[in-house]
């Protein structure tokens, strides 16, 4: 009977089909959101690679677009958690705010910037929805893999 390398890297499949990860709403936790989707996206591209490529970026820009509307928008905490589905990747973000988000004009030339990330979320998804309860929402969006 051989022994089972106590170092080996492979993976329970519970462990690349989902992620979640909770963060306490300041800046420095956009990066870090994006640190765990991209840790996530690692993992599960050596069990199923992308489609093509640029879903892997796609993924990562719309988690840190997430991530930073939350701490802009929804001062508090904030929850990340990723799911493999059967062709995709389900990101949900919760955030403390109850108000869902809009599209917002974007005005490159009126300084300061912001606009563009819903209308870049909803531009790279499948599907995007929110679900509003008492104690904030959940951002859901589905993307291809």
């Amino acid at each position: 009977m051989a022994a089972e390398s106590r170092w080996d890297r492979t993976l329970a499949s519970e462990e690349i089909t989902n992620r979640t990860a909770s963060f306490t709403g300041e800046l420095h936790n956009v990066t870090g959101a994006r640190l765990v989707a991209e840790e996530f996206l690692y993992d599960l591209a050596r069990a199923a690679p992308p489609a093509a490529p640029e879903h892997w970026d796609d993924i990562l820009l719309v988690v840190t677009e997430l991530a930073a509307n939350a701490v802009q928008y929804a001062p508090g905490p904030f929850q990340l958690r990723l799911r493999r589905t059967f062709d995709g990747v389900h990101v949900v973000m919760h955030d403390t705010s109850t108000t869902e988000p809009a599209p917002r004009p974007f005005r490159p030339s009126k300084g300061g910037g912001g606009g563009i990330g819903w209308h870049l979320i909803h531009t790279l998804s499948d599907q995007v929805s929110v679900v509003t309860g008492d104690r904030g929402k959940d951002i859901h969006v589905f993307l291809p893999w």
